[in-house]
């Protein structure tokens, strides 16, 4: 497990929903999907994470 990258995915994850946040709050729509894209992108890296972490426990 890489817990920089771990960190990374977490911070872009915050960012995302912030962003997003105050997407709402504004009625910004642009800005709306940019923060839940970002979240998105968080979830990814954080599966990737997920899966190297199980192969690693398969080859240990």
């Amino acid at each position: 497990m890489s817990l920089i990258d771990r960190a990374k995915a977490t911070d872009k994850n915050i960012k995302g929903k912030v962003q997003e946040g105050v997407g709402d709050l504004t009625g910004d729509p642009k800005l709306q999907a940019e923060g839940q894209e970002k979240q998105a992108e968080a979830k990814v890296r954080n599966s990737v994470e997920d899966v190297k972490d199980r192969v690693k426990e398969i080859t240990d």
